[in-house]
């Protein structure tokens, strides 16, 4: 899996969710909504949302808020293993809609959660050179990272 992602849906209202890492209360979430995501989907949606870009060996998750009310409610990263609950706020305006990869999008309504953790079995995958170079070489295949025409130098003045 990519992420999950929870948010308002076809609603005009906040999110208004609660999150809990390991049965503890976190944070309320208000805003658009959540991204829970692997390092892998780290490149995705959790990237434009503003979240950093993580190696896929690393072993964790990054919470990243979507267009949070908010200025301090920044992405986090957490380490693998944790289990997170996303629960919709009882006295919340509406449901949330929650999505994984993108597909299989389900109504969650006041009251319920979905709960995410990291598998104890990560998929294996097949390098070329190496999984640091084939990573950043990924990077700027398909994002452009960091791509740009070099600056020119300076014309000499007599």
């Amino acid at each position: 899996m990519n992420e999950l992602v929870v948010d308002r849906g076809p609603h005009p209202y906040l999110c208004n969710l609660e999150l809990y890492c390991n049965g503890r209360f976190m944070t309320s979430v208000q805003g658009d909504g959540i991204i829970i995501s692997t390092p892998t989907g780290s490149t995705a949606y959790s990237l434009a949302a503003g979240a950093s870009m993580v190696h896929p060996s690393v072993s964790c998750m990054v919470i990243t808020p979507i267009c949070p009310h908010s200025l301090s409610f920044r992405p986090t990263v957490l380490p693998a293993g944790v289990e997170m609950t996303v629960r919709v706020a009882a006295n919340s305006r509406n449901s949330a809609w929650a999505a994984y990869d993108g597909r299989n999008r389900r109504e969650i309504k006041q009251g319920d959660s979905v709960v995410v953790t990291t598998s104890a079995c990560p998929v294996p995958t097949i390098n070329n050179t190496g999984h640091v170079t084939d990573w950043f070489d990924s990077l700027a295949e398909c994002l452009h990272w960091n791509v740009r025409k070099q600056q020119k130098q300076l014309a000499k003045v007599s």
